[in-house]
């Protein structure tokens, strides 16, 4: 068993695992293209016009500028991806970050009063966009680049729903309902 699966309580079902959507990883990934680019051609015309120790310490010299420039804009950003996961149970939402920090929030489905998206032209062309989960007594929590974000929010009220309105027989009093044949409506 691997990870969410490791982070679950017994008999929880895993309804949804998703990291940030790639759009977190475009500017990182353009750095990278650009810096190697240019480090490319920075290390053709190093070997072309010097010989010797002066091209091998220039050489290093663009190497380590290369190395020093994807260590800073591009390997955290696609840490942070990786480590970041949005899961969603039967009985709980769950996110977790971090590689050396671990950080983890917990939301009982039974607390979540409200559920919201919002994701603007380009987030919708993405399909990705900002998931606001409201819990009982707290301040609205906000998840960004959510993936399929609609799809998200559909799934988390329908167990938010269910979690605050228990299906008949299963010992919870009588709820209102209404017959889909007739459309009476009844108790």
């Amino acid at each position: 068993m691997g990870y969410p699966e490791d982070a679950l309580a017994p008999q929880e079902e895993l309804l949804l695992h998703r990291h940030p959507h790639w759009k977190s990883l475009v500017l990182p990934v353009t750095i990278l293209l650009v810096a190697t680019t240019i480090a490319g051609f920075l290390l053709g015309t190093v070997q072309a016009r010097l010989d010797g120790a002066a091209a091998t310490v220039s050489g290093l010299a663009v190497a380590a500028l290369w190395l020093g420039i994807v260590g800073w804009r591009c390997v955290p950003p696609f840490v942070g991806w990786l480590t970041t996961h949005f899961i969603v149970t039967d009985r709980r939402i769950l996110v977790r970050t971090g590689v050396l920090t671990h950080t983890g929030i917990d939301i009982p489905m039974g607390r979540i009063s409200n559920v919201q998206f919002r994701h603007g032209l380009l987030d919708r062309m993405l399909r990705t966009g900002t998931l606001v989960v409201v819990s009982a007594a707290d301040d609205p929590i906000e998840f960004d680049d959510i993936p399929d974000v609609q799809q998200v929010h559909a799934l988390l009220y329908r167990q938010a729903f269910d979690a605050h309105d228990p299906r008949p027989g299963d010992g919870s009093t009588a709820r209102y309902r209404r017959d889909e044949h007739d459309h009476r409506e009844s108790w």
